[in-house]
């Protein structure tokens, strides 16, 4: 039985090899159990932008909510769990969390952590910014949340974007206090271990 729930969302925006990535590194740890709900817009994007079946997506995770689904148990603070993920959170994600505008269960979720004061991160995807995205951005940060865009970083020397996409959410998982093993680091000047 797993000792930790967190709960894995994936918006619209480019880049569902984010949560992807992030569904197969949680499920090499077996204490931990993972919920996704995966947006409408994510399902348009997964299918235009990656070769990955929705079976093979759901299949990473230990429980599938569906997005319409507002009663589903990640709607409610009484479910526990150490917080969520949104990978990739897109602009329009972001400004209803921002905004408590909780029209399906990704948002109703992202809400229930805010109000609870567990960990939500957003690994927001756009380029460039304009001032209300910034203005959202700040207004999660102030609730408690952290805006995680997924830079990529480059003093590991990546050779592949299967590389990058862990070394980012492997990043963005370290904000959970959960440890992969294996993940690049910097060590102070010399390459990173």
């Amino acid at each position: 039985m797993a000792e930790r729930r967190i709960i894995i969302g994936i918006s619209g925006a480019s880049g569902f090899q984010y949560g992807y990535k992030a569904l197969q590194l949680l499920r090499q740890l077996p204490d931990i159990e993972v919920h996704l709900v995966v947006s409408k817009g994510a399902e348009t994007t997964r299918a235009l932008e990656t070769p990955y079946s929705r079976e093979e997506v759901c299949a990473l995770a230990d429980v599938v909510h569906s997005a319409q689904n507002l009663a589903a148990a990640i709607s409610s603070g009484s479910f526990k769990t150490a917080g969520m993920l949104v990978a990739p959170c897109s602009m329009r994600s972001l400004a209803a969390i921002a905004h408590g505008f909780s029209d399906n269960l990704l948002t109703r979720a992202a809400d229930v952590v805010l109000k609870d004061r567990r960990r939500l991160v957003l690994m927001v995807r756009e380029t460039p910014l304009n001032l209300a995205h910034l203005d959202n951005m700040r207004r999660v940060t102030e609730m408690g949340g952290i805006i995680f865009p997924p830079v990529p970083a480059l003093y590991q020397q990546p050779e592949s974007v299967d590389q990058i996409l862990t070394h980012s959410v492997g990043r963005a998982l370290d904000m959970f206090d959960i440890h992969l093993p294996g993940l690049p680091r910097w060590s102070g000047g010399s390459r990173a271990q």
